[in-house]
C-alpha cells in the first residue's frame, strides 16, 4: 500500500494528468478501508445524471466558435465608436470588450491571445505607457468570469448543486462593480493631451451597429430566455450554440465548414478534460464525505476560528494561493467539494460563496509569482515576466479591494437573486 502511495506521489510530481492522480487516490482510499473499488466507477457514472452538465459543452462550443471568428474585431470597432470619446476611451473599451469576450469563452488565455494583438498596439498608439497597457490587458484577461454565461459559474453550480440561473444573477453586480473601479482607474490614467479625435458621425455608428447586428442579441438570448421563464439553462445553451454556429458560419462566414471539425474537436477536448477530472473528483469526494473528513475538518477549524468573517479572510488567502497555482477548472473541482460543507457550518450562503470563489480564482490568474495570465501575457507580448509583475500591481490592488467588498458585503451578490430569482 505504501509503495502505491509513493507511486501516486511520483505520478503527480512528474506531471501526470490530474484525473489519473485523483482517480488513483480515490481507488487507493476505498481499498484502504476495505470497500469494493467498483464503487469508484459507480460514483463516476452518477455524473451522467446531472442535467445541468449539458450546458457546459454547448457554451464551450459557442465560445470556441466566437474566439475563432471575427467577433473580437467587430466588438472592438463598435465599442471604440461608441466610447472612444471618453477620457481613457480606448482603455475603457478594452476592459468592456475583454469582459464580454471572457464571459462567453470562459478562458482568460483565449482573451489575451485573441484580443491582445489588437489592443496592445492600439493602446501604445493612443499614447498609453507600455506598463499600463500590459497591466490592463493581463488583468482584464479574466475579467468576465463573473458574468453569464461564464463556464466556471456553471461548473461551480454543478459541483456545489446550486441553481445556475441564481449564480448568473449573483455575478452581475460584483462583476459590474469590479469593472467600474477599473474603468475609473483607466480614465484617471488617461494620457494628458493627445491628438484631437475626429468626431464620430451617426452614419459610422449605425454602420458599426449593422456590422455587429447579429452578435449583439447574444446576451439577451441567454439572459432573456432564462429569466423570462422561456428556457432552462441547458436549452439556453443549445440555442446559443446553434445561433452562434449559424451566424458565424453562414451570415458572417468567418468560420468555414472545413474549420468546423477542428473547432468541435478543440472545444470537446476542453470539455472532455473537465469531465474526466470532475468524474474522478466525484469519486474522491464521496470517499471524503463517507469518512466525514469535511465535518472533522470543520470541527478542527471551529476550535480555533469561531468567527465567520475570520473564516472568510483565511478562505480568501487560501483561494488566492490555489488560483495562482491551478487553472480555474481544476481548482473548482478539487476545492469546492471540501469547502462547501465547512462554509455551510459557518452559515455562508453557497451562492455568495460561489462569487467569492470565482473572484479569488480570477485574481489568482494574475497574482505573482505563478499566476497563469502573467506567463501567457509574457509569451504573447514577448516581455519578461518580472515586467508583467510590476505592470499588473495597480490593477491587482483594485481587484483586491473588490474582493474584500464582495466577501464582507454579501448583499452585493445576493440582491438580484432575492429580487429576481424567485
Amino acid at each position: 500500500m505504501n509503495s502505491l502511495k509513493l507511486l501516486i506521489l511520483a505520478l503527480a510530481l512528474l506531471g501526470s494528468p490530474l484525473f489519473i492522480v485523483i482517480a488513483a487516490v480515490a481507488l487507493l482510499s476505498f481499498a484502504s478501508v476495505d470497500i469494493d473499488i467498483s464503487v469508484v466507477i459507480i460514483e463516476m457514472s452518477r455524473l451522467a445524471d446531472t442535467p445541468l452538465l449539458l450546458a457546459l459543452p454547448l457554451f464551450i462550443f459557442a465560445g470556441t466558435i466566437l474566439s475563432e471568428s471575427g467577433t473580437p474585431k467587430r466588438l472592438l470597432r463598435l465599442s471604440h465608436l461608441l466610447l472612444g470619446w471618453l477620457p481613457g476611451g480606448l482603455a475603457v473599451v478594452s476592459l468592456l470588450v475583454c469582459a464580454v469576450f471572457t464571459a462567453f469563452t470562459g478562458a482568460s488565455g483565449v482573451t489575451i491571445f485573441a484580443l491582445g494583438g489588437l489592443l496592445f498596439p492600439a493602446l501604445i498608439k493612443d499614447h498609453y505607457s507600455e506598463k499600463f497597457s500590459l497591466g490592463l490587458i493581463t488583468s482584464s484577461g479574466s475579467l468576465g468570469l463573473l458574468f453569464p454565461p461564464s463556464l466556471p459559474l456553471i461548473l461551480y453550480g454543478v459541483i456545489a448543486e446550486v441553481r445556475i440561473d441564481h449564480l448568473f444573477l449573483a455575478g452581475i453586480l460584483p462583476g459590474t462593480f469590479m469593472l467600474i473601479l477599473l474603468v475609473a482607474y483607466s480614465m484617471y490614467k488617461s494620457p494628458g493631451k493627445k491628438e484631437q479625435q475626429e468626431r464620430v458621425g451617426v452614419q459610422e455608428i449605425v454602420a458599426g451597429l449593422k456590422e455587429t447586428a447579429w452578435e449583439l442579441p447574444l446576451p439577451f438570448i441567454v439572459l432573456g430566455g432564462i429569466y423570462g421563464g422561456f428556457l432552462v439553462t441547458g436549452e439556453a445553451a443549445a440555442i446559443t450554440a446553434l445561433y452562434v454556429l449559424l451566424v458565424e458560419v453562414f451570415v458572417y462566414r468567418d468560420v468555414s465548414l472545413r474549420q468546423l471539425p477542428h473547432i468541435m474537436v478543440k472545444s470537446m477536448m476542453l470539455f472532455g478534460g473537465i469531465l474526466v477530472i470532475l468524474a474522478a473528483s466525484m469519486a474522491a469526494t464521496n470517499f471524503l464525505v463517507d469518512q466525514e473528513v469535511p465535518m472533522r475538518l470543520f470541527e478542527f477549524i471551529r476550535q480555533y476560528i469561531s468567527s465567520k468573517y475570520t473564516f472568510l479572510l483565511l478562505l480568501n488567502i487560501f483561494l488566492l494561493i490555489v488560483g495562482s497555482m491551478l487553472d480555474i477548472f481544476s481548482a473548482l473541482v478539487l476545492v469546492v467539494p471540501l469547502i462547501v460543507p465547512i462554509a455551510r457550518g459557518y452559515e455562508v450562503n453557497l451562492i455568495h460563496l460561489g462569487i467569492i470563489f470565482l473572484t479569488n480564482l480570477q485574481i489568482g490568474y494574475c497574482t505573482p509569482p505563478v499566476g497563469l495570465n502573467l506567463f501567457l501575457a509574457s509569451y504573447r507580448f514577448d516581455r519578461p515576466v518580472i515586467q508583467l509583475y510590476r505592470a499588473t500591481m495597480p490593477f491587482l490592488a483594485l481587484l483586491m479591494v473588490t474582493l474584500v467588498i464582495i466577501t464582507y458585503f454579501p448583499l452585493l451578490s445576493l440582491f438580484l437573486v432575492r429580487l429576481l430569482g424567485g
